[in-house]
């Protein structure tokens, strides 16, 4: 069982209840699985109603003793103030994550060898000053058990009340490293070193908990635990192994109880109901175990001023600062994925990003407050945020109420807790420890080699101590990288399939010379090129004979000077012997001098494109430069843009194409689809043809190839939009005007294609229907009004496909119209006519057949055609300009409501959501939407 995945992207799935499968919570997961599986989120959390002018929801009362006149009262309002008009919803969350720190602050504190007040305080501290005063509004803070192996040797060589002043130092010093702004720096630490610490620590937990959970005491030490664990097996103590077990059993098959009783029962936090079962079995079988003891708070120890070792001293605040701080910011970055996952999934209000800096000061001040009042240290819980985030939170107020009820805990029920048996604690961190040892970290290391690193530390923490541990760790991270540095593979080989490759470490040139050399050679560098490797270079390079073509390719990412020199000097030697030397890369582009920075942008032309501007040729080669661009752009994007790709093209290979549009639109190379669009690969499935012409069936000539891929995206792939987009100063429509009188008939392919515009000729000279026009300003001239009404009639000619015309009638297509004008880089979206009364009736005739010139089916053209919207014959269709700063919607709006497609899904490219029409625009009952691009 394990507590988190880092593998696994946030929002990949759904739990058995419909909530959203919690994401990995951070490699600082320390809690159980248990705790966070099979919730569902609210409502409140999931559907956010639209902010409101009028008064707010007077907020829920308690009932816990809190009058509202009361100190909690007024808690409650000012929290209430703070949070903003969803207090229903961090109330719900705070009272999940209580159920669940509750008896892990217990556990915990018992695992340290610390007061059990002491996991109290730290609790309810970290709640309530974190979450006023921390930078990760849903993180929430605490004891936590990647802190218990560290405390409890502090509490060991130091007492506990110096161990206070310690954690108290500790704070300090997490607020020196926020005022300096070093938060982000405590990420650079390797994966690897810090799933090995939270191993090494787990590790240590479990065995020390073992010896509890068997009725017994545990060693000072793992070793000690580990010796003395046989003579403890073999006389266990049989009320705290039944006890035990029945709680670790609870643990396991908690989160997999299935079917209606099981959705029920999961309301309740696993580690509550194992604590709750677990006690309830020991007091009806009037078991005598060592049970919770609470002294009275008047006796509670605070710290003293430390004494011993300095050394030791600087040692131990370092320990505490840097195990805390570490895993309280990871877990804030894992938390800030989880709210992420949760706003794409279910939307709801937005949560800002963490402020690490600000996060790390609210964790110093908690430590300071709470090594004051007695608690253990505090770092921030991945799984109890995990389980905040889940539960629908939506500010930092659930964390502060979530304190606010275990001090009401500690206050009012220390008889219920002193009912808890030690072994149940016992058993819980126990499964805890054991869940610290993540198999997921363990794969993912071992996929990126650093298992010996991961080994190390976790060796390290387990016989040494944490920071001892750590420092092994880093050590060998430092080895391991310097090692990858330095380790170079050189292969000569010689291009003859039937010669086996020549590895040159070790090996001298054969000065022989009787046979003949190889037509070709091949020299493959794996690894980085440094002045280590510059003497096995030589000699590979030394083997080529004189004369002969070598490619030499370079599988690394850094070469240095000396390396450098070496290679070029020896190319030069070789070819003024008359040899011929090329320098690839892995990917096969060729190498010559260092490059310059790149500084082009993505959609900067080829001939304003220094970084894939071909060497100048030969004049007497014809347009060879043309080639070399094409190449030049081709080797740049195996350069820079396949890397960041590959994954996502991997994807699409794997799973197939799922484009949510079929996009036509004209041949013209100054219309890039994608740039246009904002869409990436897999979301357009497009048609390029000469003028964006759709033959009506029937009328195809020979050429189906248009008619072929609607039907493939209609049938096969199932598009929900179909997009016919036009532009300015198209050639077909220049062509098609000039040869208005000349006549389009002639024995050219391109003439006989054109013939498909004629009905573009009719309706931009209103003889077909009114002509389309242009909201912002009058078309420029007659070119630019046939462009506006070529894109009508495409769409008229669509509607004339059978298949088109039924998914358009059962409202499962849209058809949209799009002009572009080049020039001014400005996008028109067809709108409906304003004013235009919804009726319907267009698509049945449309199922029949429309014909281009049919002059009744003229009316019916519009942005979309879909059942609720067609304008009244003699309004023109209107193209309306987008603006950047429109609520971003590409498509029609519902008549009825506003609202985006029937089916809930985004209409247009990557990024947009549906948005409703204004209020002045719903007052003038316009079918105009808003949109961006």
């Amino acid at each position: 069982m394990s507590a988190s995945a880092p593998d696994s992207p946030p929002g990949t799935g759904t739990g058995p209840t419909g909530a959203t499968a919690t994401p990995t919570p951070s490699p600082t997961s320390t809690e159980p699985a248990a705790a966070t599986r099979g919730r569902t989120s609210p409502t409140a959390a999931t559907d956010a109603p639209p902010p409101t002018t009028g008064p707010e929801p007077p907020v829920p009362s308690l009932t816990l003793g809190v009058g509202r006149r009361g100190p909690g009262g007024r808690l409650l309002g000012a929290l209430v103030a703070r949070g903003g008009p969803r207090p229903a919803a961090d109330l719900s969350a705070s009272v999940s994550v209580f159920l669940i720190a509750l008896p892990l602050s217990l556990g915990i504190a018992l695992a340290t060898g610390a007061p059990l007040q002491a996991g109290l305080v730290a609790a309810a501290v970290g709640g309530i000053v974190v979450g006023l005063l921390g930078g990760a509004p849903l993180q929430v803070s605490g004891p936590a058990a990647g802190l218990t192996v560290v405390t409890a040797e502090l509490i060991q060589i130091y007492g506990w009340r110096t161990t206070c002043a310690i954690t108290v130092l500790a704070g300090l010093t997490q607020l020196l490293l926020s005022r300096i702004r070093v938060a982000r720096s405590a990420l650079a630490v390797s994966p690897a070193i810090v799933h090995g610490m939270l191993a090494g620590i787990g590790v240590t937990i479990a065995l020390a908990q073992l010896h509890i959970v068997l009725g017994g005491d545990p060693e000072s030490s793992a070793i000690a635990n580990v010796a003395a664990l046989p003579g403890q097996l073999a006389n266990p103590h049989p009320a705290a192994l039944a006890v035990s077990v029945l709680t670790v059993a609870v643990l396991l098959v908690w989160p997999r109880l299935r079917g209606r009783l099981g959705s029920v029962v999961r309301a309740m936090p696993g580690p509550l109901a194992a604590v709750l079962l677990a006690t309830a079995f020991a007091i009806v079988g009037g078991l005598s175990l060592p049970r919770v003891e609470l002294p009275s708070w008047r006796s509670h120890a605070l710290p003293e001023m430390p004494h011993g070792p300095v050394l030791g001293m600087i040692a131990a605040v370092l320990t505490i600062t840097l195990v805390a701080s570490v895993e309280s910011l990871l877990s804030a970055v894992a938390v800030d994925k989880l709210t992420a996952a949760r706003a794409k999934n279910h939307g709801g209000p937005r949560i800002p990003r963490a402020d690490l800096d600000k996060e790390l000061r609210g964790q110093g001040a908690a430590n300071i407050i709470s090594g004051s009042l007695g608690g253990l240290p505090i770092t921030g819980v991945a799984v109890r945020s995990a389980a905040n985030v889940q539960a629908g939170a939506v500010s930092g107020n659930s964390a502060v109420l979530h304190g606010f009820w275990i001090v009401l805990a500690a206050a009012l029920l220390v008889p219920a807790l002193e009912l808890i048996p030690l072994a149940t604690l016992a058993a819980l961190v126990m499964v805890v420890g054991i869940q610290m040892v993540n198999i997921t970290h363990i794969r993912s290391v071992s996929r990126h080699r650093e298992a010996l690193v991961y080994l190390a530390t976790t060796l390290g923490v387990v016989l040494l101590g944490v920071l001892e541990g750590v420092a092994i760790g880093i050590a060998v991270a430092i080895a391991v990288a310097l090692h990858r540095l330095a380790r170079t593979r050189i292969v000569h080989q010689p291009e003859d399939p039937a010669a086996p490759p020549e590895n040159t470490e070790g090996r001298e040139p054969d000065g022989n010379g009787d046979a003949a050399p190889p037509s070709s050679h091949r020299v493959v560098v794996r690894g980085q090129l440094t002045f280590l490797a510059v003497p096995r270079l030589s000699r590979a390079l030394n083997q080529v004979p004189e004369g002969c073509p070598v490619v030499v390719e370079l599988d690394g990412s850094f070469m240095d000077h000396a390396a450098y020199e070496t290679l070029q000097d020896w190319r030069h030697s070789h070819e003024l012997h008359g040899g011929r030397v090329e320098i690839t890369g892995r990917a096969g582009g060729r190498i010559a001098e260092p490059a310059t920075a790149h500084h082009c942008t993505p959609w900067t032309p080829w001939r304003n494109h220094h970084c894939t501007r071909p060497a100048p040729s030969a004049p007497s080669a014809p347009r060879p430069e043309r080639r070399g661009q094409l190449l030049g752009g081709v080797r740049n994007f195996q350069r820079r843009t396949a890397p960041l790709v590959r994954e996502e093209l991997a994807r699409l290979a794997r799973d197939g194409q799922r484009p949510s549009h079929l996009f036509l639109t004209c041949a013209d190379s100054r219309l890039v689809t994608s740039m246009i669009t904002s869409s990436g690969p897999g979301d357009l499935f497009t048609v390029r043809n000469i003028g964006n012409l759709v033959p009506p069936p029937g009328r195809e000539t020979g050429d189906h190839s248009v008619a072929a891929a609607i039907e493939y995206a209609v049938d096969v792939l199932g598009v929900g939009a179909i997009t016919v987009c036009g532009h300015s100063g198209c050639g077909a429509m220049h062509a098609l005007h000039a040869g208005r009188e000349a006549g389009l008939d002639g024995a050219g392919s391109l003439a006989r294609w054109l013939g498909h515009g004629r009905p573009s000729l009719e309706r931009a000279a209103g003889l077909a229907g009114p002509v389309p026009r242009l909201a912002d300003r009058p078309t420029a001239d007659e070119v630019e009004t046939l462009c506006l009404a070529n894109v009508v009639q495409q769409l008229e000619h669509l509607l004339a496909h059978p298949r088109v015309a039924a998914r358009v009638a059962d409202g499962s297509l849209e058809l949209h119209g799009m002009y572009f004008h080049v020039g001014e880089a400005q996008t028109y979206v067809l709108d409906l006519p304003s004013g235009a009364p919804a009726r319907s009736g267009g698509s049945e005739r449309g199922a029949k057949g429309v014909r281009p010139g049919d002059g009744a089916s003229t009316d019916r053209v519009a942005s979309c055609a879909t059942e609720e919207g067609v304008p009244e014959a003699g309004d023109a269709p209107v193209f309306s300009p987008v603006q950047p700063d429109d609520v971003p919607v590409f498509g029609p709006l519902r008549a009825a409501d506003g609202g985006p497609r029937g089916d809930g899904r985004t209409v247009g490219g990557p990024g947009e959501t549906a948005g409703g029409p204004s209020a002045d625009r719903r007052a003038r009952q316009e079918y105009r939407p808003s949109r961006k691009v």
